[in-house]
């Protein structure tokens, strides 16, 4: 009997022991499941923390000013004839690190559609209201403009001329230029030769001494400096500062590149801390023209600041944009005749 009862006490005994040590293989397991859990699927996550994605073009504000980094060229190159390599870079200018300074930037497109003849049955948009549309300002969507030769003709990266577009009365303006020659980017429409002279020779009374850099630039050159850039730098980045053929604003003759008398910062950055550029955004809307990229509105024109790229619009758009501080695109919304 003794025995028995001893048997049954051994046999309670390990069945306890084996039990305790089930659940307590249990818990480590459990612990261990809490403090290892299975790694985040790789794909949602959290990637948007390591800022990868915060300039998803990769060039964060370098619309136009690839001169920037010290290479003044612009956006459109420029050197319209090899001897601009400080050419206005209006559309884009500064964008690259060319070194030259044609230009090939236009701005970017403002409200998308606009099938729309302005809604009055003319060639000239209604204009000057929309504060801030949706803007495309970009090469997927294209419209071609159906008044090219107006003053007020909006070209960026949506809106582009008529293929093989040239303006019908270029001269030359009688103005300083920062080279000598008698080539086609020291051309502009008659319009606006006649008052950029007005410009100039209300500078030279104040003391500041104004001289042309880039002016006209036809498609074919457009295109030349544009497939330059690709080649260089790859069709994302030159899209940022060089404007595609036939969506440069140099194209419509109204646009001209400007700097000092002696040339330095010619289409550069450093040329916003001049007096030059500081008369220009003062005075510039007096005489019909506007800072066609102006600072702080690289998401709607596409470009970065380009305080030496000015448009002539007239005198009273000029004075209506400039003084609400918008740009072009914001001022037309998609109110812009186009063909199609």
């Amino acid at each position: 009997m003794r025995k028995w009862a001893t048997l049954i006490v051994a046999v309670i005994i390990v069945g306890g022991a084996l039990i305790y040590f089930a659940n307590s293989r249990g818990t480590a397991k459990d612990e261990a499941t809490v403090q290892n859990p299975p790694a985040l699927a790789q794909g949602g996550g959290d990637q948007s923390d390591n800022g990868g994605t915060v300039d998803p073009e990769g060039t964060s504000g370098d619309g136009d000013t690839a001169s920037d980094n010290g290479s003044t060229s612009d956006t459109e190159g420029t050197s319209d004839t090899g001897s601009d390599a400080t050419g206005g870079a209006g559309d884009g200018t500064t964008g690259q690190n060319a070194g030259q300074t044609d230009d090939g930037k236009d701005s970017a497109a403002t409200g998308g559609n606009s099938d729309q003849d302005a809604g009055n049955g003319s060639d000239e948009p209604a204009g000057g209201t929309s504060d801030n549309s949706e803007f495309v300002n970009t090469y997927d969507v294209e419209h071609v403009v159906s008044n090219p030769t107006s003053d007020t003709v909006l070209v960026n990266k949506t809106y582009r001329l008529p293929e093989g577009y040239v303006p019908p009365d270029l001269v030359y303006p009688d103005v300083a230029f920062t080279f000598s020659e008698k080539i086609d980017k020291r051309k502009m429409r008659k319009v606006a030769a006649d008052a950029l002279k007005e410009l100039f020779d209300a500078a030279k009374q104040d003391g500041v001494f104004l001289a042309g850099v880039s002016g006209y630039r036809s498609e074919s050159r457009q295109t030349t400096l544009y497939n330059n850039y690709v080649d260089r730098d790859g069709v994302k980045a030159a899209d940022t500062y060089s404007a595609r053929p036939g969506h440069s604003e140099h194209q419509t003759g109204l646009s001209i590149d400007v700097s000092g008398t002696d040339g330095k910062c010619a289409a550069e950055s450093c040329f916003a801390g001049t007096k030059e550029a500081k008369w220009l955004a003062d005075h510039a809307y007096e005489y019909g023209f506007i800072i066609r990229y102006p600072e702080g509105k690289e998401s709607i024109t596409g470009y970065k600041y380009e305080p030496w790229h000015i448009r002539y619009v007239g005198k009273d758009i000029a004075e209506d944009v400039t003084k609400k501080d918008i740009t072009l695109e914001q001022y037309f919304g998609s109110a812009v005749p186009v063909s199609k």
